[in-house]
């Protein structure tokens, strides 16, 4: 058998749920549309895993993750919040599709960038999936005004930018370069899931839970932007 095979149908099951989750958030089902993400984002992780453990990478292969990531981190999320916005803003909220453009054109630049071996430049696409597809787990409380529906359009438009823009951000592979910086992330993470959690069980209400994800992937953000402008030592 061709070992090749094994990465490359783990890579389609990570489409295949990308795809589930962009019927789904078509349907209102967005807990369960976030639920598929995270499921392509497992798949995500051991594609690559398993082709370097098997020794078998290809060409095929790497413009097969691009495509199913483009689905489940870019067409999914954008679907959700477009979805989730639309009884607010009409078609105005078809605005929020631009991410899945621009998610695609972050993917490409990643295939032909040398620098991203064990960091990245620009916000990698699964952390944008997972911001946005918590956040439309959220009741639609969250919208009381309009006003704050046009602010997450704005915010959508942000993530474009930062999906390719040229600002470092860190992964856990460079761990060993980058040790005090992840561990501090991870410190607010489990302040954040903490916080999150204990405001879910106390309004019986799991959204709560799930916007941890957006909470940690903002911290994320705000920490890498603030590396990148922090004052370098000379």
């Amino acid at each position: 058998m061709n070992k090749r095979i094994i990465p490359d149908a783990i890579t389609s099951c990570n489409l295949l749920c990308g795809s589930i989750a962009v019927f789904l958030a078509t349907q209102g089902a967005f807990t369960w549309a976030f639920v598929f993400i995270l499921a392509g984002a497992f798949f995500d992780f051991f594609d690559g895993l398993s082709a370097r453990l098997l020794k078998a990478p290809s060409p095929i292969g790497i413009q097969l993750d691009s495509l199913a990531d483009d689905i489940t981190f870019g067409l999914a999320p954008s679907m959700m919040l477009f979805c989730w916005l639309r009884p607010v803003l009409g078609w105005w909220a078809g605005l929020a599709l631009l991410m899945a453009a621009f998610s695609a054109l972050r993917l490409a630049k990643f295939n032909v960038d040398e620098r991203q071996h064990e960091s990245f430049i620009g916000l990698a696409t699964p952390a944008n999936a997972i911001f946005w597809g918590a956040l439309c787990c959220m009741p639609y409380a969250v919208l009381a005004y309009d006003w704050m529906a046009w602010v997450l359009i704005g915010l959508s438009l942000v993530s474009c930018w930062l999906l390719n823009a040229e600002i470092p951000f860190f992964s856990f592979k460079s761990f060993k370069k980058e040790k005090t910086v992840i561990l501090l992330f991870l410190a607010g993470c489990v302040i954040l899931i903490g916080f999150c959690v204990a405001k879910a069980v106390a309004t019986k209400h799991i959204e709560f839970a799930l916007f941890s994800g957006t909470a940690c992937i903002l911290w994320y953000v705000l920490l890498n932007i603030l590396l990148y402008f922090a004052p370098k030592k000379k």
